[in-house]
């Protein structure tokens, strides 16, 4: 598929009667993974990226982080959504110049952050952070194919578990035009319900987080469009990794084998 292509059939998933689930691959060799098995879109991981390379979320240069969409995007024929951060800079058109280059990347989506990487302000005040999810979308409307513009409120990953805030920044993203609007942790049914019903947009949803344990079919009931997992793949991958390092390390023995993947079967996939 082409770009076009692409961006109408990422668009078109949005707008079933149900949720789909769109993993986050870490590199070329998973993205090519997970469109062997079957998924029909892809979205990056900042955070899974960024422990490939030996750094840590909220590292990578924009430059960096655009040779790794560009490569996701080139790995598989699937649409690709990228996580885009804050858009590497507080001002708006800094934001709308990162939408341009992951478009020129590759992207038929990407996600833009309310945090401001700082500490001790984590949060834009909302004025500033919808005049920024508006820049990114005249930026996304003015390119020649469809760019799914997702809008994040990022209160509950901050530290500030705050419903109320997070809807009232999820509305005015949607008035600035974000297309998906996305509160990343959120974790009861209750809070999920209660965010779908206060927008008009569709809304993507977290999963792999530790104590939630909710599915595709009771995220659907609830009426999420699009279900991500972050770094959870990653972090499964790294996972296993360390369990069998620390069983080398510790015992002296390789019992991990037994569950590696065969040989044989990974380069079938490739």
């Amino acid at each position: 598929m082409n770009q076009l292509e692409k961006g109408n059939a990422f668009r078109a998933l949005h707008h079933r009667d149900r949720a789909f689930i769109i993993p986050n691959p870490f590199d070329a060799g998973s993205a090519r993974i997970l469109a062997h098995l079957g998924f029909e879109a892809l979205a990056t991981t900042s955070a899974g990226y960024a422990f490939t390379v030996g750094q840590r979320d909220n590292t990578i240069s924009r430059e960096q982080m655009m040779l790794h969409v560009a490569a996701i995007a080139a790995a598989t024929p699937l649409p690709v959504s990228a996580d885009l951060e804050h858009g590497f800079g507080d001002d708006p058109d800094t934001v709308a110049e990162t939408i341009r280059l992951g478009a020129e990347a590759g992207l038929v989506g990407g996600s833009i952050e309310d945090s401001t990487k700082r500490p001790d302000d984590p949060l834009y005040e909302i004025e500033l952070a919808a005049d920024r999810i508006r820049a990114a979308a005249e930026a996304a409307r003015a390119l020649p194919f469809p760019f799914t513009l997702t809008a994040r409120a990022e209160n509950f990953l901050v530290g500030k578990p705050d419903l109320h805030d997070t809807i009232r920044r999820l509305q005015a993203y949607q008035e600035a035009g974000a297309d998906v609007l996305y509160a990343p942790a959120l974790k009861t049914r209750d809070d999920i319900a209660t965010v779908v019903r206060s927008v008009d947009r569709p809304v993507n949803v977290l999963m792999g987080l530790p104590d939630v344990r909710l599915s595709l079919s009771d995220l659907s009931a609830l009426g999420v469009k699009r279900i991500s997992v972050g770094s959870g793949l990653a972090r499964a991958a790294l996972g296993a990794f360390l369990r069998a390092a620390n069983e080398m390390r510790e015992h002296g023995t390789f019992t991990f084998a037994d569950d590696a993947v065969p040989y044989r079967d990974l380069s079938a996939m490739f």
